[in-house]
């Protein structure tokens, strides 16, 4: 098998983007504080911004389950052993990603701290390029035709 088959990646991306992410704007906030709502409206997006994280981590947790069930890893760096279209990935073909994403948006918004929110698409613009569509290489490649099928019918993001 070729090593695309084999795998998707040499490196596990998207948590070390993300951890990356989340530092850098932990920094950024620190160095320079941009400026952010007053009441009424932080306190809206306060609680917002709570609920968005619990369903991120909801979203994550949910997905990292039907791996787990499916008796696929969910390490972006080894190779698939089983496809799943159950659970989230029914709604999206990165539900991990997806709520990666959602939880630092969750968290700017909820604390008030802008560069998470910038730096959120940045990495999923990031893991898109990186190991997304490696990743898709490496489904298509395993499972063929039933995983086109499902690439037609589920969005890559939501």
């Amino acid at each position: 098998m070729s090593e695309r088959a084999d795998r998707p990646n040499r490196w596990p991306w998207p948590p070390l983007i993300y951890s990356a992410a989340i530092v850098l704007a932990l920094l950024l906030t620190a160095v320079q504080r941009l400026p952010w709502f007053g009441a009424p409206l932080k306190d809206i997006l306060f609680i917002v911004g709570v609920l968005m994280m619990i369903g991120a981590v909801a979203l994550d947790l949910y997905a990292m389950f039907t791996l787990n069930a499916a008796k696929t890893t969910i390490w972006p760096n080894r190779g698939s052993d089983h496809f799943t279209a159950a659970g989230p990935y029914r709604f999206t073909r990165n539900p991990i990603y997806v709520g990666n994403t959602a939880l630092m948006i969750g968290t700017g918004l909820a604390f008030g701290m802008v560069w998470f929110i910038g730096l959120a698409f940045v990495a999923a613009w990031l893991t898109q390029k990186l190991a997304i569509l490696r990743e898709e290489i490496h489904l298509e490649t395993r499972f063929g035709k039933h995983y086109r099928d499902y690439k037609k019918k589920v969005r890559r993001w939501i």
